[in-house]
């Protein structure tokens, strides 16, 4: 399946938009990733291994938080991820 890769960890896919693993679920697929791009692990997840709660997973329109399986909701090769790291910051006038 592919993973569309945020502008901001694309330094960690050696500059990939999109990048093509394999799994049957979406946290077998994480896992891929992390195989296959090591150093983009500690921007994903926690030290416990949960995603980071400011990283938004969609699969293909769906967001993953809402899905009844959430990480281990089942993929097949025609499915995307889609990564979207929350923006936080600025003021409020």
């Amino acid at each position: 399946m592919n993973i569309h890769i945020p502008t901001p960890l694309r330094a960690y896919t050696g500059g990939l938009e999109t990048v093509s693993v394999a799994g049957a679920t979406v946290n077998a697929v994480f896992q891929q990733l992390t195989v296959q791009y090591p150093d983009i692990k500690q921007h994903l997840f926690t030290p416990e291994g949960k995603l980071r709660s400011f990283v938004n997973v969609y699969l293909n329109d769906d967001d993953l938080r809402y899905l009844p399986n959430k990480e281990e909701t089942a993929v097949t090769e025609f499915d995307e991820l889609t990564i979207i790291p929350s923006i936080a910051g600025g003021k409020s006038c």
